[in-house]
């Protein structure tokens, strides 16, 4: 063998996987429902889901105002495709055997009318972005993940109780703006992306860094990466394509070891 150094291998030969682009609305509707069901199992192994509370939706790529959601009271862990329920703004079902969660419909379906341009909404009361919603915080730039986040998330400075009409859903969608994450006051997170991957990993990602910036306040004063940097890290890191990346070793895992998902 010869102790040179081989070749490069030609880019174009090399395999690297990027969102898949379809030409129907079956087909589509098909992947947003496949990896709805794979988000919400990813959720269920994390531990974000908190009895009935935490939904992810994903916009139906035909029908206007129509939402699949996870349906109430069933276990993340044991979703598949055929149990996902579709419904209007207006949290009706259209298509499926099971109830919706209401409130998933007072933020969800004001957060998509507000943005026409997300697919997909992630919100679950997992623990320690309750635990910083709560302290009323934002992600401070203490690590090259949380400047994802960097200016890019806000925070709804107060708590009105369990989301139950459109005008806690429009007051949230508010404050949300035109930024990926949401802080709710008291409540917990939420996330938005332009696929069901993308407002998974944004959620999985902020989640992990509410968890370093507890741990970091806990051990002492964490030391604050400059505005300047920041905002380059988080134009690196901080686009919804990077987050699909991401996510696809965790799409291939659950696919992989838990192939029902997809029945």
């Amino acid at each position: 063998m010869s102790t040179q150094n081989p070749a490069p291998i030609p880019t174009d030969r090399l395999h690297f996987a990027m969102p898949p682009v379809h030409t129907n609305p079956a087909d589509e509707r098909r992947h947003r429902k496949e990896r709805l069901a794979g988000a919400l199992r990813n959720f269920g192994r994390l531990g974000f889901e908190d009895g009935v509370s935490g939904h992810i939706t994903v916009r139906d790529p035909e029908f206007e105002d129509c939402y699949w959601v996870n349906p109430f009271g069933m276990p993340f862990r044991h979703l598949t495709v055929k149990d996902l329920v579709l419904a209007n703004g207006d949290g009706q079902v259209v298509e499926g055997r099971y109830h919706v969660n209401q409130a998933a419909f007072t933020v969800h379906a004001e957060v998509h009318r507000a943005r026409p341009e997300l697919v997909a909404v992630a919100h679950c009361h997992s623990t320690y972005g309750r635990a910083v919603a709560a302290l009323g915080e934002l992600i401070e730039p203490i690590t090259q993940e949380a400047c994802a986040f960097y200016e890019d998330h806000a925070l709804l400075d107060e708590y009105t109780g369990v989301s139950v009409d459109a005008g806690e859903g429009k007051r949230i969608a508010v404050a949300l703006g035109s930024y990926k994450a949401l802080v709710l006051r008291n409540h917990g997170l939420l996330t938005v992306g332009d696929s069901v991957d993308a407002a998974a990993w944004w959620f999985i990602a902020l989640e992990r860094c509410c968890q370093v910036q507890l741990a970091a306040r806990a051990a002492g004063r964490p030391v604050l990466i400059d505005r300047r940097q920041a905002v380059a890290t988080r134009e690196r890191t901080g686009g919804d394509l990077v987050a699909w990346i991401n996510y696809q070793s965790m799409w291939q895992d659950i696919t992989r070891s838990e192939p029902d998902l997809l029945t």
